[in-house]
């Protein structure tokens, strides 16, 4: 036996190519009992020669055998399709086998393949011309699939086959005209018209047995039957039956009220309030949905004119239990109906309804409930004290704020402290200080920063119109520390305003130097601006000058547009109108070295940036390593400082400039910074310095050019047709110009160019370094 498989692969080659069928059958039997696993084989041989109902016995077998394993990789599920399919197909050919209980088997194993399945099926009875059953079968699928595409599938098969079958009884009546088989005609149309109508409805049932439980479905499916009342109550009875309250998808609460929506629609009161009594004891999942009912219930009553039915029907849906009953343990274990009377909006709805339709002290007495609940909300405490104020009861309206702010906190309490404190202080004015004061300070507590400025504004205008005005002043000067960042300038403004509007505008300087101390940077400048413009309005031109020089820290010269910037461009106009050379020097002076700060932390910026080396994407060669060491040594030979020949001994080096040295330039040149020996200057180089230890910055030697053309530009504003600068005494300069000399420390007026008459040129080339 063990030389079996080399005798067996010679025998089946010839076994295939006889012309005997019968023997090669024989031949596959007898190879069956050596290697029955080879079954496949014998099924795919079968098939070949045409024995369908062998082949369909076979696989029928191997389908009954558990432990079958498929030497070519198939599924037993696909095994099951071949075996449906091959039946199916041939009907006439299989005879040994219960095709419609094989199918069924499938169908109740493979529920994935249901469309497919019920198709097979339908197909056998076609091909064997029982187009009844085919039909029964149909309809038997599309009444049982769950899922879409099972739904179109066999649907489309369906509308198929009856297309079919108009078109052959077409043909045959073109044929011989027959009245019988006109009218076999006519109703199969009818039958395929009927068909086509009711897929929403079909389509319908599928998605409700896909999930019954899904509220919009059933709304959905009671929409198509508009115009068949008995069809729509059928479909609402059917769903508040079958949709669980604990498993809905949706609101299991419109499904009632769309119910009783309907008879209120066909004028049946009656009806419809017997289907709302239902819905009120049916056991929701939440107390939204039940308060929904009861709500609903009485808009239906308003909507029928039945007023005291509705304030019947809130009335009955707010009953407080016992206070035995109540408890968060009782509660929590009870069904929501137990814990609808702290539904608020239910009660709210209640409330405005007894405004509307009641009298005074039912209303009262239902907010004083609402209170007692502890259910109330900020809207509620406003309706209250709205209504109590619309009966002239305006103590009782305050007493309603006054519950209102005790049950809240901040944020939400703000929404009520603004119209109590308004319409007190409308009530009472300057007659009840104290209580109005306390009230105030009341809702301050705690009150955030970003909502304090509406208190302290509310605050401030009391004092103003009924209290004093010093007490305003300090209000206001609490509010610009207690307010958030945002709204500080807008509170310094309204402070400065109304400082200046009762006690003048020489009041406001110590509060224009808090708000420089407190104010943003980005607004400070602002701020000094208007500080200075009103120091030179009063003539204190020193004092504006000082706040030009505070403000100018923290404002970059330039503009993104590079443009000067408005704060600078100030600056110069006030220096050009009430300064002299040495002040307008010193601006720009303080001009560069904040320009250079600026610079500087860009420059920083960049270089932190910038010297991160990107990264290589792929490997890189011997050559592209070379190039990439050669850019290391050029980046550092460009920082490095080069000597290039350059000696040593004629450079001292310094961090910053710290003030002119007769022989020597400042500069950056291939020793680093410092000062470095003037070979084009006459003059003998002094002995370097150590630098001083206050810096000042110098962006390069262009500044200088810079600091002449803007000496030079006052000198021209300064002249008017007199004698020159160097020939004019200092006094007729001011004279002329109508300027205040500048002072100098001992008191003595300063001169307007910078050098006295009879200076040499060397003196006053040393004074400009001296000054720079």
């Amino acid at each position: 036996i063990t030389q079996h498989e080399r005798v067996w692969e010679l025998y089946l080659n010839f076994a295939r190519n006889c012309k005997v069928p019968e023997t090669a059958v024989r031949v596959y039997k007898r190879y069956l009992q050596f290697d029955p696993d080879a079954v496949e084989d014998y099924i795919e041989f079968l098939l070949d020669i045409g024995r369908v109902s062998e082949a369909a016995l076979k696989l029928a077998e191997l389908l009954n055998r558990e432990n079958f394993v498929s030497l070519r990789g198939k599924s037993r599920h696909k095994l099951w399709m071949e075996l449906c399919e091959l039946v199916c197909k041939n009907p006439s050919q299989v005879k040994a086998l219960r095709v419609e209980a094989i199918i069924r088997s499938g169908l109740r194993t493979f529920s994935d393949e249901a469309g497919h399945l019920w198709c097979a099926l339908a197909d056998f009875f076609i091909r064997q011309a029982f187009f009844e059953q085919a039909r029964d079968v149909y309809e038997e699928g599309i009444s049982s699939v769950v899922t879409v595409r099972d739904f179109s599938m066999i649907f489309d098969a369906y509308t198929q086959f009856e297309e079919s079958l108009i078109s052959a009884q077409m043909e045959q009546q073109m044929a011989t005209p027959d009245d019988d088989v006109q009218e076999e005609l006519e109703m199969r149309l009818a039958r395929l018209e009927r068909l086509m109508e009711r897929r929403p409805e079909l389509l319908s049932s599928v998605l409700l047995r896909q999930n019954p439980h899904s509220v919009h479905e059933w709304l959905k499916r009671a929409a198509l039957f508009d115009g068949q009342p008995a069809k729509v109550i059928h479909t609402f009875a059917t769903a508040v039956k079958t949709v669980d309250p604990q498993l809905a998808i949706g609101k299991p609460h419109n499904l009632w009220l769309q119910f009783a929506k309907f008879y209120e629609d066909h004028n049946d009161l009656k009806n419809a309030r017997v289907i709302l009594r239902k819905a009120t004891q049916v056991p929701f999942k939440t107390v939204e949905d039940l308060a929904a009912v009861w709500t609903g219930w009485a808009e239906m009553e308003l909507r029928a004119k039945k007023y005291n039915e509705a304030l019947a029907v809130l009335a009955e849906a707010t009953i407080i239990p016992p206070a035995a009953n109540r408890g968060k343990e009782k509660e929590a274990n009870a069904p929501v109906q137990a814990r609808l009377y702290k539904h608020t909006k239910l009660w709210a709805f209640y409330a405005d309804l007894q405004e509307s339709l009641a009298g005074f002290d039912a209303t009262k007495e239902t907010y004083d409930k609402i209170f007692e609940l502890r259910i109330v909300t900020p809207q509620l405490v406003l309706n209250y004290a709205a209504f109590l104020e619309e009966h002239k009861h305006f103590e009782l309206a305050f007493q309603a704020f006054e519950k209102g702010v005790v049950l809240f906190k901040h944020p939400h309490v703000l929404q009520i402290w603004l119209p109590y404190l308004t319409k007190f202080v409308a009530r009472y004015g300057g007659t009840k200080l104290e209580r109005a004061r306390d009230l105030f300070e009341q809702a301050l507590e705690g009150c955030p920063a970003a909502e304090a400025h509406k208190l302290y504004l509310l605050f401030a205008k009391f004092e103003e119109e009924h209290g004093l005005v010093r007490n305003a002043m300090s209000i206001y000067d609490r509010a610009v520390d207690a307010v958030a960042i945002e709204k500080r300038l807008e509170m310094f403004n309204m402070y400065i305003a109304k400082a200046a509007e009762y006690f003048g505008v020489t009041k406001t300087r110590d509060i224009y130097e808090h708000a420089i101390n407190k104010l943003p940077s980005a607004q400070v400048a602002d701020m000094c601006m208007r500080y200075a413009n009103l120091e030179r309005k009063l003539g204190e031109v020193d004092r504006a000058r000082a706040i030009y020089m505070h403000g100018a820290q923290d404002v970059n010269p330039k503009t993104p547009t590079g443009a000067d910037s408005t704060f600078w461009r100030t600056w110069h106009d006030f220096e050009v109108a009430h300064g002299n050379e040495d002040t307008f020097r010193e601006m720009l002076r303080i001009k560069r070295a904040v320009a250079t700060q600026f610079t500087d932390a860009a420059v920083v910026t960049n270089l932190m940036v910038g010297d991160k080396r990107p990264r290589d994407e792929g490997g890189e060669n011997p050559a592209d390593s070379m190039e990439a060491l050669e850019r290391d040594v050029d980046q550092f030979s460009a920082l490095a400082p080069v000597t290039n020949g350059a000696d040593p001994s004629k450079f001292s080096a310094a961090s910053a400039f710290a003030g002119a040295r007769p022989g020597f330039v400042f500069k950056m040149d291939v020793l680093g910074l410092g000062y470095y020996l003037d070979e084009h200057s006459e003059a003998e180089p002094a002995e370097a310095q150590p630098p001083a230890s206050e810096e000042i910055n110098i962006d390069d030697d262009d500044d200088d050019d810079v600091e002449e053309e803007g000496a030079e530009m006052l000198r021209k504003l300064l002249k008017e047709e007199k004698p020159s600068v160097e020939e004019t005494t200092d006094s007729e300069v001011a004279n002329a110009n109508g300027a205040k000399p500048a002072q100098g420390e001992a008191g003595t007026p300063a001169s307007v160019g910078g050098k006295r008459k009879g200076a040499s040129p060397a003196s006053e080339d040393d004074a400009k370094r001296t000054r720079t």
